[in-house]
């Protein structure tokens, strides 16, 4: 499929918040654009994420404990909030893993029936 062709997706509910604490797990503390780019890069274009997406993700994180948002100076010397995943975001990262995969492969098998027997 070429560039031209790559339909940006929709994410499921609650999806958001598993690849923000993914990416956090493996990259450390990142601001709200570096999540985006990193994001974008890994779905080869296909997850653009904007302010508005992202933004309310990332304050329910931080209300929930998982992350935790420290003001700094971005490499361009702009200020910029922090997010770095805490413990209790680590947990959460595994338990939401071990369920969506749980979940990926009950659609994976739902597609493969055949229903027509």
């Amino acid at each position: 499929m070429s560039s031209e062709e790559k339909q940006p997706i929709q994410l499921l509910q609650g999806t958001l918040d598993l690849i923000v604490l993914r990416t956090l797990a493996s990259m450390g503390a990142q601001h709200a654009y570096q999540i985006a780019n990193r994001l974008q890069q890994i779905s080869d274009s296909l997850l653009n994420l904007n302010q508005g997406t992202l933004y309310p993700a990332l304050v329910r994180l931080e209300q929930y404990g998982w992350i935790k948002g420290t003001w700094g100076r971005t490499e361009s010397n702009r200020e910029a909030k922090y997010y770095a995943i805490t413990q209790a975001g680590e947990k959460a990262l595994s338990s939401e893993t071990t369920r969506w995969r749980t979940m990926a492969g009950l659609v994976e098998r739902l597609l493969l029936e055949d229903f027509q027997s």
